[in-house]
């Protein structure tokens, strides 16, 4: 298994970023809140999760091992593949899907594209005891670090992605009033990179 890449950041795309590593070029798919962490031309680390399929190799990319654990806890449940597992972390974080899961939220997991009632159902059933208790006593002493690290977060995304900092600058005041009190990165992100797109 390939449990990390280290390197540098040869380009990004929206779904994931391809890392140097010893003079070979590794495509890792990524979750936007990964990839707004990367940088064009810098040194990166990613954990790695690899998914062998008999036609091929795909290598999935995470900011944290945590992130990586809940990706591969997650595909245990039924009709849950590495696609929708990187899209519930790409819409949630780890603890989000903890305290969903714990609690048997589904109107949280039925947020994720692809996670109808029946399988947010079928994930609750399968991993209620397996994804771990829910850090909220954490979650909730960070939430005013999250109000304001949301801005940084998005605006490297979006020049990581080739946007100017001044067109970075304008989709982050853009995309504020959406924040709330609890921002989610990865729909900010999205939600930014509509507004230049349409420009």
């Amino acid at each position: 298994m390939i449990a990390s890449v280290a390197g540098r950041v040869a380009s990004i795309a929206p779904d994931g970023a391809v890392v140097e590593v010893g003079g070979i070029g590794v495509l890792v798919l990524c979750a936007p809140p990964t990839i707004a962490t990367l940088r064009m031309g810098e040194q990166a680390r990613l954990v790695t999760s690899l998914v062998v399929r008999e036609e091929s190799l795909t290598l999935y990319g995470f900011a944290t091992e945590d992130e990586r654990n809940v990706f591969e806890l997650v595909q245990t449940a039924s009709g849950v593949g590495p696609r929708l597992a990187l899209a519930m972390l790409a819409v949630h974080s780890p603890n989000t899907l903890r305290t969903a899961v714990a609690s048997a939220d589904l109107s949280v997991l039925t947020q994720v594209p692809g996670i109808g009632k029946k399988v947010a159902q079928r994930i609750v059933l399968e991993l209620k005891d397996r994804l771990g208790s829910p850090d909220g006593l954490v979650d909730a002493a960070l939430g005013g670090q999250a109000n304001t690290a949301w801005r940084e977060q998005v605006h490297s995304g979006l020049v990581g992605l080739g946007w100017s900092v001044k067109d970075a600058d304008e989709a982050v005041a853009a995309v504020a009033p959406e924040a709330g009190d609890h921002p989610n990165v990865a729909l900010l992100l999205r939600s930014a990179l509509r507004k230049l797109s349409v420009r």
